[in-house]
């Protein structure tokens, strides 16, 4: 967005001369937060920002609550990282929809807590902790088995868990970290539940991925970062290209099956995904951008609300291979409709993943 561009060259100036006063700095911020208000002049005259500018500009950018009233009674629904933040709440949403929603996450400890707080708040006790770590290959096959097992039908998958700007790890199976967990995690995992999302038909599968996807390149020469110098930004946005790129191409492989799959940009959200931005870490972020970033940031429950309507709406039923934005569907970046970069990016995924090896069915 061009109010993220902005708000980053500004800090970045800011640190290279800091002839800025506080005062200044406040007066820059309010006068930011004033030029969001659909109804900017209400102060003007005294040029103060009040107590109902603040919640109306929130309501105004972030967006509102799901506007689809439809319930889900009795349907399977499976959450990957629902321990926390948008995952936790969008799990909430459905579980108030009549949902039967397993919580998929790494720290049994939090996604049993979680699953707790879920059913003590909707009185839905069909809410339940199941272990998947998508940073290790054998945790999902493991996942998998267990679903195809135990479980007859699951109409909606969301793969919602993600890793955004980590150090230069890599999972357990050698994979850079990213890469690893938010696309081929998710890859691996949606192919293995695809026979069981087919027979339950018509079922969902949503994708979350990120404004961040238009500045992603697939280099296919060096997908995991082997061998260029490491860069967390370039492949967290790497790594949310694939999953529009990964949604393009499941698409056009499901048609006819009754299985529909969507990638969303939630909205930017106060949640533990960007812990390892650092953004805190800075004062002058913390005490000039604040109030911005106060405004412009969702709360994990407001930007539940996409992936709850991209898994519920019946006016959605049938949609399939799109990029929502919000609850807007909008063209995603050139690179992400780019059909032969789909087709070699799920052969290469294959690959690396050993799908064919994995007693997976393929979509084909």
């Amino acid at each position: 967005m061009w109010w993220v561009r902005g708000a980053r060259n500004w800090e970045k100036e800011s640190h290279c001369s800091r002839h800025t006063s506080k005062k200044e700095s406040r007066n820059l911020t309010q006068d930011l937060v004033l030029s969001f208000s659909p109804e900017k002049t209400k102060n003007s005259d005294n040029n103060k920002v009040t107590a109902w500018d603040r919640k109306n500009e929130r309501d105004y950018v972030a967006g509102g609550s799901c506007p689809s009233k439809a319930t889900i009674l009795g349907k399977t629904v499976i959450v990957t990282g629902a321990n926390t933040g948008i995952g936790k709440q969008t799990a909430l949403e459905l579980a108030k929809r009549g949902g039967n929603i397993i919580l998929a996450c790494r720290d049994m400890e939090k996604c049993e807590a979680a699953a707790r707080d879920i059913r003590r708040e909707t009185l839905n006790h069909h809410v339940s902790a199941w272990h998947l770590d998508l940073a290790s290959l054998k945790s999902i096959r493991e996942f998998a088995a267990k679903i195809t097992e135990e479980k007859e039908r699951v109409h909606i998958l969301i793969n919602n868990a993600a890793v955004m700007r980590c150090p230069h790890w890599t999972t357990e199976d050698g994979f850079e970290m990213q890469f690893g967990v938010n696309h081929l995690g998710h890859f691996l995992l949606t192919n293995l539940l695809l026979d069981t999302l087919k027979a339950s038909a018509p079922s969902r599968i949503v994708n979350l991925s990120s404004l961040a996807h238009v500045a992603g390149h697939m280099d296919f020469d060096d997908l995991n970062w082997e061998e260029r110098t490491y860069d967390t930004k370039a492949a967290y946005c790497q790594s949310k290209l694939a999953v529009v790129l990964f949604t393009k191409e499941l698409s056009r492989r499901l048609q006819g099956t009754g299985v529909t799959v969507n990638a969303l940009h939630p909205g930017v959200a106060r949640t533990e995904l960007g812990r390892h931005t650092g953004m805190h870490s800075s004062a002058f972020s913390s005490f000039t951008l604040g109030p911005i970033f106060w405004l412009l940031v969702k709360s994990p429950q407001l930007a539940a609300q996409p992936s709850t309507y991209l898994a519920v709406a019946e006016e959605l039923e049938g949609v399939s291979g799109k990029y929502f934005d919000g609850f807007k569907e909008k063209p995603p970046a050139p690179e992400a409709e780019d059909e032969e970069v789909a087709q070699r990016l799920w052969a290469e995924s294959a690959r690396l993943v050993g799908l064919e090896l994995s007693g997976g069915s393929s979509p084909q």
